[in-house]
């Protein structure tokens, strides 16, 4: 069983930056590939990242492509969201999930966390 703790949401303004963190405990984190998701008011949750077991294979939507990152540190058993340029359009709740292959298909991953809230300001 793998639980799973977001951090570092909050209200920015459009252009800015900010990073979101996922901790990960109760499982082997590098056996794991990770990913983010997010859901806005209204809409169905969607793919933003994914990044493989190593590290060394990521994966973005088209809509955050050149402006998130997704990174992970397997010593500290966290994955990373570094997002920049931020947009109105960002606003949503962001969800890590942890599975056996990186996939931008939500049912690829058997483990979530309860999500931090990113709020974008014009």
């Amino acid at each position: 069983q793998v639980l799973l703790i977001e951090s570092g949401g909050g209200l920015v303004q459009a252009g800015d930056s900010l990073r979101v963190s996922c901790a990960a405990s109760g499982g082997t984190f590098s056996t794991y590939a990770m990913a983010w998701f997010r859901q806005a008011p209204g809409q169905e949750r969607e793919f933003v990242a994914t990044i493989s077991k190593s590290g060394s294979t990521t994966s973005y939507a088209d809509s955050v492509k050149g402006r998130f990152t997704i990174s992970r540190d397997n010593a500290k058993n966290t994955v990373y969201l570094q997002m920049n340029s931020l947009k109105l359009e960002d606003t949503a709740v962001y969800y890590c999930a942890a599975g056996g292959l990186t996939s931008r298909r939500e049912h690829m991953y058997g483990y979530w966390g309860q999500g931090t809230q990113v709020t974008v300001s014009s």
